[in-house]
Parts: C-alpha cells; sequence; structure tokens
C-alpha cells in the first residue's frame, strides 16, 4: 500500500469535510453494489478491509461460507460532487476478498485482473475505450416510462435534444470525479445519448463503466428523469450498444501498428481478431447478458449481427477505425451496455490472446455493406450469425473451454445458472405482444 495514497485521501477528506464513504463493488451482472461507512472506520477500511455477508449477493458464495471483506482499491477514491454542498460523501471501489484477504474468485474485478496478469507475461497491456450508449426517459408519478424525454436524432442539439443540459451536468460531474471525457452527443433514436470517454487500462476502464452508468442514473433522477442501459427499449428503434474499442500495447509501442503492412495492419491485430471471432458465439453470452439483448441483435438498426471483420465498415461485427500509430485500435461492436465490463473486456481479451498464441486467421475482410447482402450471397462469402437468443448465446458458452478459463469455474458456473434461469423466466411469462395477436383470434 502506497503511504502518500492514503495521506492524500486523508487530506481530501479533511478538506471537503467528508462525513461517509461508500465502499463500492459489482455482482457477477455488474450491478453496483455498496456499504456505505461513516469516515472514522475510513482508516480501519483501507487497513484491514471490510466484512459484508457474501451470500446476499448474486453470483458469490452459500450462507455456510458467507463471510467476505471488501478491501478498497485506494486509486479509485473520488468525491461524489453531487453531495458536496451538504454531507459531502465519498467512494472507493473494492475488490473482494476470503476472510483471510485472498482474492475472491467469483469478484468479476478480480476476473479481470487475472486476465491482465496473463497478457502481462506475454508482455501487453491491455486498452479499451467503450461508446456508452443509453436512453434517457420521462418519469410519471416517480415511475420510469419509456416515453423519451426529447424527439431529436443523431448529433441534434437544443432546443430538439432535450437533455443537453442532463449531459452537461453528467460530465461536470464524471471530470469531477477523474474522467477524461472526449465526447457527448444525441444519438440516432430518440431519447438516445451517448458519452465516450478517453480510452485508459481495461481495469481503469472497467470501473469507468461502473462509474458513468452510476453518475447518469443519479443525475437522471435528480432531475426528475430516468436514464436506462437497457439494450433496446422500445421496439422498432435503434438499441443501445458499448462499442468496445481495444488495443494492445507493450509499454509505450501499439502493436496493433505495423506501418510496413497493408493498411498498418500487424500481424498481432489480425491474429488477435481472429481468436475473437473465433470464440465470438460464447464471448456473447458474456457481452449481451439478457433476453433483451438478443432484440437489439437484429438487422436494420445499425447492430451487428453478420460474424465478420473490416476496415472502416460499420456493418462489420468488428471493424478497425481510421486512426493508425498509437490510434491503432480494433472496435467490437456487439456488446451492449448490459454487460458487467470485468467480465466482457476478460472473455474478449481471452479471445484475442489465443488467436495470437495459435496465430488464427480471421476470414477474409468484408468491406461492403453486409446488410444489402442476399442470403445466397451471405452464404457463398461464408458469413456466419451470432446466436439469436440468449439461449443458444449460452449453449456455445458451454462448449468453449477457452472461454470457461478465462471466467474461472466459479463466475462461469454462476452466469450459466443466472442467464438461464432468466431465460426460463421468460419463456414461462405470458407478454403483452400474445394477448395482443391471440385473444381475440382463438
Amino acid at each position: 500500500m502506497s503511504k502518500n495514497k492514503k495521506e492524500k485521501i486523508f487530506e481530501v477528506v479533511e478538506e471537503k469535510n467528508v462525513s461517509f464513504v461508500r465502499l463500492q463493488f459489482v455482482d457477477i451482472e455488474g450491478i453496483p453494489k455498496n456499504v456505505t461507512i461513516p469516515v472514522a472506520q475510513l482508516e480501519k477500511a483501507i487497513e484491514n478491509g471490510i466484512g459484508f455477508d457474501g451470500s446476499s449477493i448474486k453470483g458469490f458464495v452459500r450462507i455456510e461460507e458467507s463471510d467476505m471483506l471488501l478491501r478498497p482499491d485506494l486509486d479509485t477514491f473520488a468525491i461524489l460532487p453531487w453531495t458536496v454542498n451538504s454531507e459531502c460523501e465519498a467512494r472507493l471501489i473494492c475488490d473482494v476478498c476470503l476472510p483471510d484477504g485472498t482474492p475472491f474468485e467469483g469478484c468479476p474485478r478480480y476476473v479481470l485482473k487475472r486476465n491482465l496478469e496473463e497478457a502481462a507475461k506475454m508482455g501487453y497491456i491491455m486498452n479499451t475505450g467503450p461508446e456508452m450508449e443509453f436512453f434517457i426517459f420521462k418519469r410519471e408519478d416517480g415511475e420510469p416510462t419509456t416515453k423519451p424525454q426529447d424527439y431529436g436524432g443523431y448529433f441534434d442539439l437544443a432546443p430538439i435534444d432535450l437533455a443537453e443540459n442532463i449531459k452537461n451536468i453528467i460530465v461536470r460531474v464524471l471530470e469531477e470525479m477523474g474522467f477524461s471525457v472526449e465526447a457527448s452527443h444525441h444519438e440516432v433514436a430518440y431519447g438516445q445519448h451517448e458519452i465516450d470517454f478517453k480510452y485508459d487500462t481495461a481495469l481503469n476502464t472497467a470501473d469507468n463503466v461502473i462509474t458513468l452508468k452510476y453518475v447518469a442514473k443519479t443525475i437522471a433522477l435528480k432531475n426528475g428523469l430516468h436514464a436506462t442501459f437497457m439494450p433496446k427499449p422500445i421496439f422498432g428503434i435503434n438499441g443501445s450498444g458499448m462499442h468496445t474499442h481495444v488495443s494492445l500495447f507493450k509499454g509505450d509501442e501499439n502493436i496493433f501498428y505495423d506501418p510496413d503492412e497493408a493498411d498498418g495492419i500487424s500481424d498481432v491485430l489480425r491474429y488477435f481478431v481472429g481468436g475473437v471471432l473465433s470464440h465470438i458465439k460464447a464471448i456473447t453470452a458474456v457481452t449481451n447478458p439478457t433476453v433483451n439483448s438478443y432484440k437489439r441483435l437484429v438487422p436494420g438498426y445499425e447492430a451487428p449481427v453478420y460474424i465478420t471483420w473490416s476496415g472502416p465498415n460499420r456493418s462489420s461485427l468488428i471493424r478497425v477505425p481510421a486512426g493508425r500509430g498509437k490510434s491503432t485500435r480494433i472496435e467490437i461492436r456487439s456488446p451492449d451496455p448490459s454487460c458487467n465490463p470485468y467480465l466482457a473486456f476478460s472473455v474478449i481479451l481471452a479471445a484475442g490472446l489465443d488467436g495470437i498464441k495459435n496465430r488464427i486467421e480471421p476470414p477474409p475482410r468484408v468491406d461492403m455493406n453486409i446488410y444489402e447482402l442476399s442470403e445466397e450471397e451471405k452464404k457463398s462469402l461464408g458469413i456466419d450469425s451470432l446466436p439469436g437468443t440468449l439461449e443458444k448465446a449460452v449453449e456455445y458458452l458451454k462448449e468453449d473451454e477457452l472461454i470457461k478459463e478465462a471466467l474461472g469455474e466459479h463466475v462461469y458456473n454462476d452466469l450459466i445458472k443466472a442467464e438461464m434461469m432468466e431465460w426460463s423466466a421468460y419463456n414461462v411469462t405470458i407478454h403483452d405482444w400474445e394477448i395482443d395477436r391471440y385473444i381475440n383470434k382463438y
């Protein structure tokens, strides 16, 4: 533990008159959890951790082995800016540990750390930069609706984009918490928005994804609105994605770039793409973990459906954007913001490393608009599709030993269990569509 980090935290605590500290972590679904401690307990939390009942957290442990510890990561300390003028609060993101202080294999943050260590053994640093899309809806009688706050379109501005002020507040809060926000704008669908922040190491980025979602929801609520990262809340319009930009570095060198190769694309980038595409059907159960995720992954709404890669072509599942040099990266377009970012980055990295180790060549690039191809043309080009349902994605996950190893047996088993329970619940529920279609007909 760095003494300087600890001292700086207590300096800020005193300067800002912090009263409470939220110790945050996520469950297997990526849902933020926290325990709030008075600032008088902060020293104890940093030195010894804070105990909690792990059996009450989804995907953690059984009741007979419930004692667990939260170990704060001092690098994640931040003031919650919306509390400064009242009783000031801060937050620390924590790793979940067993009572003896060893890492808990079911902690999503630990899963990512473990996979990043595997990359480090090969000399690699994984950087990620997601594009976070979400909807802002109206509330009625305090409850969220699916009525968009505005009816703007792509890159619209006020007065058409009625959420411009809300987005600006969210961005300011994120910047106060240490984010380097690159852009915010209205997306294609009514009430849909996007906030992009600068790429970082995968662990920091996963922490930032959770923080952004927490901040967006909090600021929307404080303004009488509802922010949702549900992939497809409204039929007939675009859903929300979490397009994830990935690069690998060795020190300061971006090894996805090779100026001597065509388009500046290195063999390492190509093999990484080959690895991801060879495991993508199993990966989809992690990057698209809800029943609703598959309502987004359909043709016609700019979401990727077909297992292809290309240059700048946005109809491909993986594309290589135009930037080169240190900006060389791939963009994986299938993940959605309902995913647990720690697990999503873990399986993407593991698959990519598998591609590098085994020199897995990706299929030929497809640089045409795949949505305009006929079924015969797609078949002749050998273009396959992503799983069409959560159930099908889980079937592929069950067959993929590499992705199982990346998740670890604990998370792998509990993730499958949770997703199949969701699929079963969905299957036995009577939906409005069925009532509308059958109640009079039969």
